[in-house]
């Protein structure tokens, strides 16, 4: 099957957002996919503020996203758009980075008010870096997302009913790709 790269923009270590993306790795894993997981933040700031394609680091994310068949981006959403960090990565990667990939954007935020971010502020950028498809986006209130004492993460209920045929339309979409390499 398809190799997603599953990109959090979170610059927090307890992201909701990250949390989130986890969930939709494993939804990806069962229909199976190899999912490699990978948090902007964890990138030296120096190098991915400086744009320094040949720090190790910053050039083994580049090539993580070469390697990928398909990728989704997890983002918190910051005054009506996607996070800062996110959009320092996407800057330093090559402009047809997303060429030939399927995308599945999603956001998570505070508020109902910026359920439009996904689609006015992520998607034209995730577009002209050449993503091959782009699936129907989807944004999660914060609230909606909960982590249990035990550390596991919990989606509402409604969330996760909506957000289920989102990430099967994607795990759907990487498998048509997939297909005609299969075949031949």
């Amino acid at each position: 099957m398809a190799t997603v790269l599953s990109v959090s923009g979170s610059p927090s270590p307890t992201s909701r957002t990250t949390r989130l993306l986890r969930l939709v790795d494993a939804r990806l894993e069962e229909r199976g996919h190899r999912v490699v997981p990978f948090e902007v933040r964890s990138l030296p700031a120096h190098a991915l503020l400086s744009g320094d394609v040949g720090h190790p680091e910053l050039a083994a994310a580049l090539e993580l996203f070469a390697e990928a068949d398909g990728v989704v981006i997890g983002t918190p959403v910051y005054k009506a758009a996607y996070s800062g960090l996110l959009k320092t990565l996407l800057d330093v990667l090559p402009q047809y980075a997303l060429r030939d990939k399927a995308v599945l954007p999603l956001a998570t935020g505070g508020s109902t008010a910026h359920v439009l971010a996904v689609d006015y502020a992520l998607r034209p950028v995730l577009s002209s870096m050449g993503a091959d498809h782009i699936t129907q986006g989807w944004f999660v209130l914060d609230r909606h997302i909960t982590v249990r004492e035990d550390g596991s993460t919990v989606v509402e209920r409604e969330t996760e009913v909506l957000l289920r045929p989102v990430v099967d339309a994607f795990g759907a979409a990487l498998e048509r790709r997939a297909a005609p390499a299969l075949a031949s």
